[in-house]
């Protein structure tokens, strides 16, 4: 079940907030619980969670598309000489 919560902005915070969500495709709702997730996570719960927020400006679409990114960014061909 999920429970509502009202929270207060500045101008500034919720200019960036909606940015930010808008950028990725998501709402701000989902951006709020992903940060809330992120700041209250137990230390070593999980790994991967430990690197959350320490690449920016990533695709929206990363995760779904990783295999065409990883391909535009490394190539397995040699070198013409």
């Amino acid at each position: 079940m999920l429970w509502p919560l009202k929270v207060y902005f500045d101008e500034a915070e919720l200019k960036r907030l909606t940015q930010w969500a808008r950028e990725r495709k998501w709402t701000k709702s989902q951006a709020i619980r992903a940060a809330v997730r992120a700041l209250t996570h137990g230390s070593g719960e999980d790994p991967l969670l430990e690197l959350s927020g320490d690449i920016e400006g990533l695709a929206a679409d990363v995760s779904k598309n990783f295999r065409r990114y990883l391909d535009e960014t490394f190539s397995s061909r040699r070198p013409i000489a």
